[in-house]
């Protein structure tokens, strides 16, 4: 029986990112790799009771997170990520 190789983190995903002045404004201003911005994007997210309490795939953004989001007053957690990616160099 082989055993299982532990998995490596992706070298992409470890690359310290620089967010935003929005993003920041959120998750802080320093560079962080991407897992590091999602965690303390949920963090605030639960700090602020964003979640949408019926459907939980859903973020409601309050005033700081609308500026990340576009403008937009609801998105799912699977378009956060891919708006929060835009605000990260």
């Amino acid at each position: 029986m082989a055993t299982k190789k532990k998995r490596k983190p992706s070298a992409a995903f470890m690359k310290p990112m620089h967010p935003s002045a929005a993003l920041g404004e959120v998750i802080g201003n320093h560079a962080m790799p991407r897992t590091q911005v999602v965690k303390k994007l949920w963090a605030y997210i639960k700090r602020h009771k964003l979640q949408d309490h019926k459907n939980r795939r859903m973020i409601n953004a309050d005033a700081a997170l609308q500026v990340v989001f576009h403008g937009k007053k609801q998105v799912s957690m699977f378009e956060m990520t891919k708006l929060v990616s835009k605000h990260l160099k």
